[in-house]
């Protein structure tokens, strides 16, 4: 017995200093946000204050100090997610996550972003600031690699930190280009579609992306199983870093404001994530303020603004991707035709390391259009050879440039030099001033092909008639500078036409658009408050309507009493999206047996991927006023043709029966908190566990839903459950009647460090709607209570 409490004791013991031991070692993984700091290549010293929100605010003498100094505290939050983002275009992930994350790096690794970064780097003046303002960033970060506190993460995976250098900054704007692209799942689909299930079905789908549209008006009249679109989707969903969606944003010039200054209003949709996507820091120097947001590993912010200007952006949708079919010489797999003769492909080799698993080795053959597809994705199994091109690795690359312009500009002339140097991703470029400026400006190469060929579709890569004809100089991209409607907008809506046709693209539907507008037009007294509010709204006026269009081919007398209650409800919804509302609840699951009845005899294993893209969300409004539709009848039943009304019918009360099942007789108590909540993943928490308690940020109730201002991005699916996977990265208002206490707010946090007080500290507020401010006034930021100074090395 003596031997027993004795063991028990030391056991104890051991417990005990281990628990000790743990904890002194996690302290020393805590970010420094205080104190006195030596950094190497700074002329003087550099002083950060870190405010309530945890964003630093750097003040330097000169711009080489101020970015050194922005590398080394980005790092100290971001390291984590730094090192997940550089390795996605690299094919790297698998070195951290092992086997299954293979597919992902062999098809990054072959679209060609690092090939065409080493190109871009090659041709870069060494001399330019942008460039020397990129390397004192880089200094920072990798000066905090080699001194600072080691991430929790790279303990628990077993990663070796690396240096940084300016090529993984342009891979990194090679993912952000890829991932706003869309024509990668949507392309392969439409052709398959019309290759087997005929022309009509994908005219049907086709036709409607010109109607139910709110344009972007400017200002310069100048059963299928598609297997490259789900392999990239499938791809794409198992990303350890967020891709990028949507975004809303619009400035209201001063003629509809009530203290007569510009409001700018932005909040990007990204999927979400965690740590949060974007990076705030506010940099000043004697000559140079901005406050911006980064993303990791970028210098320079794509959202920023200071007290003379503001700018952010959104998804322009444009279609900056073609897929091309070659053909291969039938004597020599290694060469494809051209309208010249026979061409050899051009081979990259690749090697992938894998943790825990052997080394993968494999080859890419490239076209004159791009890396071909079907070697980078195992079960993609076409016989013609299908080439990706892409305008990112096509063109010259001056994203670097762009960005530094945009941060830099002294007017807006000077800020539109910036704007037109983006190729790729397409993107609509916000503005506004405090001289009352208000712009909007499509940032892209924009390009034509011979009329009626569709870029949507698999185009020809052997006959040279399928080519890019031109490329449209920026001055006729679609914009609008100070229109005399008073304000400028975007909701990654189709934009208007361009050499007087619509240009061609993956918009989203007019939901948010409409309700945009709805708000701007009637109102000419906004306040910071009002656009606050606005950017909150989850009202879409355009559900509503389908909703009581598809009612009204619902047969009420097969109904049972709680059917009508719940068709009366949904009758009678004005599309908002609050926690108590019923009507959400009841369109969300009747919108899914609806587009089940409807698309998913003929789409069979595409079914999920259609209803998950765009594309669906752009036919939906015009399908569902449809009488005659190619798409009505159910080919499963082959002795008859069903009916519009038959299959609107059976959907709604499949839907009713299904939310009985889900939540309960008493309609009354289908709210739609029950079936919709929020939760912010780190890469390491999805294991789930004690690690997901650790690492993740929620869950949360929220209001919204798809495609209202406050969209909460979703996938419908069978189950009646809603995760939200995305939705804004941030929301930003600035009003330059106020500019010095703008405001903002991001989905959790500053750091991305788990033991940082900035890691979760914005996550209620955010879901509530609140704001922190963004604050430029010197006084205020001397205020905070965290100040950090670096000391130039060789005076420590």
């Amino acid at each position: 017995m003596k031997l027993l409490k004795k063991s028990l004791k030391i056991i104890l013991l051991l417990l005990v200093l281990l628990s000790i031991g743990v904890w002194l070692f996690t302290k020393t993984l805590h970010p420094t946000y205080k104190g006195e700091l030596a950094l190497a290549d700074i002329s003087g010293e550099v002083t950060v204050y870190y405010d309530e929100a945890g964003v630093p605010h750097i003040n330097a003498q000169n711009q080489l100090d101020a970015y050194t100094a922005l590398g080394y505290v980005h790092a100290q939050d971001r390291l984590w997610q730094m090192e997940l983002i550089r390795r996605i275009a690299a094919g790297r992930l698998a070195e951290v996550f092992g086997k299954d994350l293979v597919r992902v790096d062999k098809f990054f690794s072959g679209l060609g972003i690092e090939e065409a970064s080493e190109k871009t780097i090659q041709e870069l003046d060494k001399n330019s600031e942008a460039h020397q303002l990129t390397q004192a960033y880089l200094n920072g970060v990798n000066q905090f690699i080699e001194e600072g506190a080691t991430p929790l993460e790279f303990y628990l995976v077993g990663l070796d930190k690396e240096n940084y250098t300016v090529k993984d900054v342009y891979n990194v704007f090679g993912y952000m280009a890829f991932s706003f692209a869309i024509a990668h799942k949507t392309d392969p689909l439409l052709t398959e579609v019309k290759e087997k299930l005929g022309e009509p079905y994908v005219n049907e789908l086709l036709n409607s992306f010109n109607e139910n549209l709110t344009l972007n008006k400017t200002t310069n009249k100048k059963t299928i199983k598609a297997g490259l679109s789900l392999a990239v989707s499938e791809i794409m969903d198992q990303l350890p870093v967020a891709p990028f969606i949507g975004s809303n944003s619009w400035v209201i010039a001063p003629p509809k404001t009530k203290n007569g200054k510009v409001i700018f209003a932005n909040d990007p949709h990204i999927n979400f994530s965690q740590p949060s996507v974007w990076y705030q820091n506010h940099i000043k120097t004697p000559d140079f303020e901005i406050y911006g947001f980064n993303l990791a590993l970028m210098p320079f912010p794509l959202l920023g603004h200071n007290k003379d200007y503001a700018y952010g952006l959104t998804m322009l949708a444009n279609d900056d991707l073609n897929f091309y079919e070659e053909e291969n010489n039938p004597e020599n797999s290694m060469e494809y035709k051209t309208p010249h003769g026979y061409q050899k492909y051009e081979l990259w080799g690749k090697h992938i390391k894998v943790k825990g698993g052997k080394d993968t080795t494999y080859q890419v053959k490239v076209s004159k259009h791009g890396p071909i597809m079907n070697g980078l994705i195992e079960h993609v199994k076409n016989e013609r050879p299908i080439a990706m091109n892409w305008i990112y690795t096509q063109l010259p690359n001056q994203l670097l440039e762009a960005s530094h312009k945009m941060s830099h500009a002294n007017s807006l002339e000077d800020f539109k030099i910036g704007t037109a140097k983006i190729h790729a991703p397409g993107l609509n470029v916000m503005y506004g001033d405090a001289k009352g400026n208000v712009g909007w400006f499509a940032s892209a190469k924009l390009y034509q092909l011979r009329d009626s060929l569709s870029s949507k579709m698999y185009l020809n890569g052997a006959s040279g008639k399928d080519e890019i004809i031109e490329y449209l100089d920026f001055e006729e991209n679609p914009q609008a500078e100070n229109p005399s409607w008073n304000y400028v907008y975007s909701a990654n809506n189709q934009p208007d036409s361009v050499r007087g046709k619509l240009y061609p693209g993956y918009y989203q539907p007019e939901d948010r658009a409409k309700r945009i507008v709805q708000l701007l037009e009637p109102k000419n007294d906004f306040t910071k408050e009002d656009v606050a509010e606005m950017i909150y709204d989850v009202t879409s006026p355009v559900v509503p309507e389908i909703g009581r269009e598809l009612l009204a081919s619902v047969d009420k007398s097969s109904l049972s009493p709680s059917a009508k209650k719940a068709y009366s409800v949904l009758e009678k919804w004005d599309g908002e999206y609050l926690k108590t509302n019923v009507a959400p609840t009841i369109y969300n699951r009747f919108l899914y047996e609806f587009l089940t009845a409807t698309y998913k005899d003929e789409l069979g294993d595409s079914f999920q991927l259609f209803i998950d893209t765009q594309l669906q969300d752009q036919v939906l409004a015009e399908q569902a006023k449809r009488k005659q539709s190619v798409w009505w009848d159910d080919i499963s039943t082959t002795d008859k043709v069903e009916t519009r009304d038959e299959i609107i019918t059976t959907a709604f009360q499949k839907a009713i029966t299904f939310l009985q099942n889900q939540l309960g007789e008493n309609v009354d108590d289908w709210k739609w908190s029950r079936v919709i909540s929020v939760e912010y993943e780190h890469a390491i928490g999805k294991a789930g566990g004690l690690l997901r308690k650790f690492f993740n940020v929620g869950p949360f109730e929220t209001i919204g839903g798809n495609e209202v201002i406050n969209n909460q991005i979703f996938k419908l699916d069978s189950t009646g459950v809603y995760k939200i996977h995305g939705g804004p990265s941030t929301r930003r208002v600035i009003d330059f009647s106020d500019v010095e206490n703008s405001i903002a707010i991001l989905p959790t946090g500053q750091s991305g460090n788990v033991f940082s007080p900035y890691y979760k500290d914005q996550a209620q507020k955010y879901v509530d709607g609140e704001f922190v401010k963004m604050i430029l006034n010197e006084a205020d930021i001397k205020k905070s209570k965290n100040k950090l100074v670096f000391l130039p090395k060789n005076n420590k």
